[in-house]
This record gives structure tokens, sequence and C-alpha cells, in this order.
């Protein structure tokens, strides 16, 4: 039978340098066992009586929910538009008595029970994936940062790359899966590696090449739009941004905020020191190191791909925020760095923060329960 015909690769669109969109993918849990419960509808319906910033849309199943701020300046204006999501959501949800939590995986469902939210390109993700589309119950953080040209978010996102397992241990927050306990600090990224278009962007540098492997892919019938690459990190051009899609939903707003002024403070750097050129072998050690970030978070082991050098993690993330510290400070981002370099240096992270209540509850429900009233803004 004929392909359907694919899209053009869209032209990339102006946009504001370093501005800043944050997606969360948020569960819906039940009151009295803190499982998924099926009321993405129901939310949707009572969150559209408060006028909002950004956005709530349906996820691909039906207990799962994504809130996005619309296009923000710095941290603290992140901050201040997930406040009123997140007090609407909250809102809604004591209405339906169902809570809302942060965290890339929900620590104990059967992704055998979730269904698939009705909406056509979910039924056929689902037809399409099988068992994976319900095995993608999984919430992530997206960040969208803004480009000056379309070369330059091809700059951006290679140079990026290099910081993608500081991005994992920082928003790391899926320790738990089916009631078990993973080992890893972001099981989460497991179920988005068995994608078979998953992984990273090819090594283009122009935007004239990346739409050539664009336009060779089409032709092959295996895309359709950038919509099919589940790329660590892919390109915008409809918003005139790259999206950086490896961070685990926190279990806060404000650790979600300050992930996003980490990723302005590294762009601001970028563009104004041009500190690298990135290069393909740079993605020598790239599987190594984001596996190394995914299983030990905080303790991982990050091999530098400039010099192959071997050091903690956790000594890379503090001296690149010493690096970027002056911008930082100039994008309002200090506080941002401030709360989570006081994390790394104590190798706090949300996976440690599931596990420690764990040890002490040892009740998963119970932990969600926590994770809830912590998402709320609640003392825990």
């Amino acid at each position: 039978e004929p392909r359907e015909p694919s899209e053009r690769l869209e032209h990339f669109q102006r946009s504001e340098a370093l501005t800043l969109g944050v997606e969360l993918e948020l569960q819906l849990v039940n009151t009295h066992d803190y499982d998924l419960a099926p009321y993405a509808e129901d939310m949707l319906r009572l969150m559209k009586k408060t006028p909002l910033p950004g956005s709530v849309v349906p996820e691909m199943t039906n207990s799962m929910i994504e809130i996005s701020t619309g296009i923000c300046h710095s941290a603290s204006e992140v901050v201040g538009q997930l406040t009123p999501i997140r007090d609407a959501l909250v809102k809604s949800a004591d209405k339906l008595n169902i809570a809302v939590v942060g965290g890339g995986t929900h620590p104990f469902q059967q992704w055998h029970e979730r269904r698939i939210y009705d909406k056509p390109r979910f039924r056929e993700l689902s037809e399409l994936y099988g068992y994976l589309s319900k095995q993608f119950t999984i919430f992530g953080q997206h960040v969208h940062i803004g480009c000056p040209s379309a070369n330059a978010a091809l700059l951006m996102l290679h140079r990026m790359s290099r910081y993608i397992p500081h991005f994992i241990a920082l928003s790391a927050s899926s320790p738990y899966v089916q009631g078990q306990d993973t080992a890893f600090d972001s099981a989460r990224l497991n179920s988005v590696f068995a994608f078979p278009l998953s992984g990273r962007a090819p090594f283009a540098l122009t935007w004239e090449d990346f739409t050539a492997y664009f336009d060779k892919m089409t032709r092959t019938g295996v895309v359709k739009s950038m919509k099919d690459f589940y790329w660590d990190i892919r390109p915008k051009p409809e918003f005139g941004t790259i999206e950086i899609r490896v961070f685990d939903t926190p279990l806060t707003i404000e650790r979600a905020a300050a992930l996003a002024g980490y990723v302005q403070s590294l762009g601001a750097w970028f563009l104004a020191d041009e500190p690298f050129m990135p290069q393909e072998d740079d993605y020598l050690v790239y599987t190594y190191n984001r596996f190394q970030a995914c299983r030990f978070g905080m303790e991982a082991v990050y091999v530098d791909p400039a010099t192959g050098d071997h050091m903690p993690l956790r000594e890379h993330i503090l001296m690149t925020m010493d690096k970027i510290a002056g911008h930082a400070a100039a994008h309002g981002a200090s506080n941002a760095l401030h709360l989570l370099r006081t994390d790394t240096q104590a190798g706090q992270n949300d996976a440690r923060w599931l596990r420690d209540r764990q040890r002490q509850e040892q009740l998963l429900a119970e932990v969600s329960r926590q994770a809830a009233q912590r998402f709320r803004g609640a003392p825990v």
C-alpha cells in the first residue's frame, strides 16, 4: 500500500535566545492505597475552570497528566508559572479525592492495568508498540531552551549532550518499578531506551545537514515527523528551541525550575564563551556516561569526552557549576544553582529521598503519600 506522505521539516522559527519552557508529566493516584488512578479526564475538566499560564493536557495513559509553562525568561519565572498550576491541580485533585505526585515512575503500579488515553495518536502508538506503550507509564520533565538560529540550536544540542549525565543524576526520581528497588536512580530511562528511535540525535552541526538526515529518514518511511524521534535532546523547529528530555519529573516544582535554571546557565555559557567545539567522538563515552548516571546517580563515574579522564560525576557537576556561576547570576539562576549545588555536595537527589523514606516506612504506598505531600509544598 502507498505510504502516507511525510511532513517536510519545519522551518526553524525565531525565538529569543535562552528563553525557557518546562513540561512536567505527573502521576494521578487515589488516596486509599496510592496506586495510579484513571482520573485524567476529570482533572482536565476541573482544571478548565481556572485561567492559568501554560497548559494542561492528557498523556499516554489515563492516570497521568502533563502541565507546561508558557515562555519564561528565568527559573523564578518558571516557579511563578508552575505555582498557580500546581495549586489548581492540588485543589482539583482534592475535590476528586485523589492526589498528584512527582517522580519518574510510580513505585508499584502494574503496567498491564494501565489504559491508554483515548486520543488517535496514543491509540496508534499503542498499536505499534504493544506493551511498551503501557510500560511508558513513566513521568518526565522536558526543558525547552530558545536558540538564536537553527545552526546555533544544533551546536547547543551537541554541547548539552556532554551534560546529559548531570541532568539524569540531578533529576533522578525513579528507583522503584512494580514494587521492586531496581538499584537504578533513574529506572525510567530504561523504558525510553527500549524504543527504536531513542538515543541521541545524529551529529549534524548545520540545519542543512540535519534536514538531509531528516529527509532520508522520512523517505525510508520509518518516521513521519520530528515527533517520532525519542532522542535525549531534539530540536523543536516550530518553537525555535531544543528540548532536553532525559529528566525524571522531580518531586517538587522548585526542583523542576532549578533544573531549568541549570540548563539556561549552561546555554548562556555556551553562547557567550563557546567553551568547546562538539565532536562526533564525544559520543564514544555517551552511552556509558548515561548508563552510569541512571544506575548510580550522584555516585556515578563521569568520563570526560575530551580527555578520557574518569572522575566522580559529583565532582564534574560541582566543577561545571563553578564555571557557569557568573552566567547563572546574569540570568537570575543563582538560587537554582545553589539549590542543586547543596544537594550535589550532600549526594542528595529525589531517588535517595524516596529510598530513605522507604527504609523508614517499609511501605511504598506511604512513600507515595509523603511524595504527594511534598508536591503540594507541604513539609514532610
